[in-house]
């Protein structure tokens, strides 16, 4: 699964984006609506996990980098999420950029990319994203997509405990078809 954009190459990982991607999982500003940042190993772990998803579901988060030098920028792609909602089983779309990247509409071209492939080959008929409610930059790409969001979808992320600042979630849906 390889999606390119005007700016981007959406492809697979390779043992080369290990060490950028650690760098921006060690990020606060990345991380900073994830409940901690990762260690190196723990990103390691991450990416096996994304190709991992890929073997079974032939789909899902895609290494990005520029078209103009190559360079490793973060992911963006397509997701089953492993937790139990009222919204799953559902493919979310979603997108991890390197905090130095931001404000230049990447995310929106990259899972503008996504959201095509899910529409034309993969054939769904309805994708979610979510994260918590203050994480705007991600909420405003969402809105981009077309995505919209339903209050009452709104849910507590089962893999975080009651009282977890971070718990509470918004659902964006983006129906396909």
């Amino acid at each position: 699964m390889i999606l390119e954009t005007p700016r981007l190459i959406l492809r697979s990982w390779r043992r080369s984006d290990l060490k950028p991607f650690a760098e921006i999982n060690a990020d606060p500003k990345v991380m900073e609506f994830f409940p901690s940042l990762l260690t190196g190993p723990q990103s390691d772990a991450l990416v096996a996990k994304i190709e991992h998803h890929f073997q079974k579901h032939r789909f899902g988060v895609n290494s990005v980098e520029f078209k103009s030098d190559g360079s490793f920028i973060g992911f963006v792609g397509l997701n089953v999420p492993s937790f139990h909602s009222h919204f799953t089983p559902c493919v979310e779309v979603g997108w991890r950029l390197s905090s130095g990247v931001w404000g230049q509409g990447l995310a929106t071209e990259g899972a503008q990319a996504a959201v095509s492939y899910a529409r034309e080959v993969l054939c769904l008929r309805e994708i979610v994203s979510f994260t918590v409610p203050a994480n705007t930059r991600s909420r405003r790409v969402m809105e981009k997509l077309g995505m919209t969001h339903d209050p009452r979808d709104d849910f507590d992320h089962p893999e975080l405990p009651p009282g977890h600042p971070l718990r509470r979630h918004v659902l964006y849906r983006l129906r396909l078809s």
